[in-house]
């Protein structure tokens, strides 16, 4: 594995000349997104009577598996892509890639959801320690098209086998820049978030070169 320098390094290297698209699908990400979980909050549950409530937590429900959860798997996918293939078409990559798929990638994500929060529920480190054996889900749920979803999540915890602390290490990495973010008034992670994705796709590359080699080794 690379040092946290070296991941950075990368991503910057194959965003030069591309922070436009990059900030861009940003853009269009966090407002779709933004939209569905705003909407959530618009409304007072607490004065709902029990059908609307119901219909309400059905249609907040279908709104993150049907659009939410997809597009964090091709935000995530396209800047995999980029970092891979420099691939830079990066919004039209990502509504490609969400959608393309749509059910499969919503209930990926859905289900690691719930994995996280179940294991959560045992204390906070434990939740903690599943989110990162789960952080691989979205591009192995466009990578191998071919597993379930549950299957994906297992994948994602094999090949984070012995590298969980590397990739929390590489994320407590941007706390600086996070702060400076906060500075910004949020402006600045309009550049952040490409520059953290694009690090960890370079993690991710490294991780399931790793897997498959071992596993070709296995067999």
């Amino acid at each position: 594995m690379r040092t946290n320098q070296e991941y950075k390094n990368s991503a910057l290297e194959a965003l030069s000349g591309r922070w436009a698209p990059a900030v861009v699908c940003t853009v269009v990400y966090m407002l779709i997104a933004g939209c569905v979980v705003t909407g959530s909050y618009m409304f007072d549950i607490t004065s709902m009577r029990p059908g609307i409530l119901l219909v309400f937590c059905g249609s907040s429900f279908l709104l993150s598996l049907l659009v939410s959860n997809p597009l964090a798997v091709g935000y995530y996918c396209a800047f995999n892509d980029l970092y891979s293939s420099g691939n830079d078409r990066l919004t039209g990559n990502m509504l490609g890639k969400a959608f393309g798929r749509v059910l499969r990638n919503g209930w990926g994500i859905m289900l690691m959801y719930i994995f996280i929060f179940l294991w959560s529920l045992l204390l906070v480190i434990p939740g903690l320690i599943k989110s990162f054996s789960y952080a691989m889900t979205p591009y192995i749920l466009v990578d191998y098209p071919e597993l379930s979803a549950n299957q994906a999540i297992n994948l994602s915890r094999k090949m984070m086998k012995g590298h969980k602390f590397d990739y929390f290490w590489l994320c407590l990495s941007f706390l600086g820049w996070i702060l400076v973010g906060i500075l910004t008034l949020g402006i600045g992670y309009l550049w952040l978030i490409p520059y953290i994705t694009t690090a960890s796709a370079a993690f991710y590359q490294d991780v399931k070169s790793e897997y498959e080699a071992r596993t070709a080794n296995n067999n």
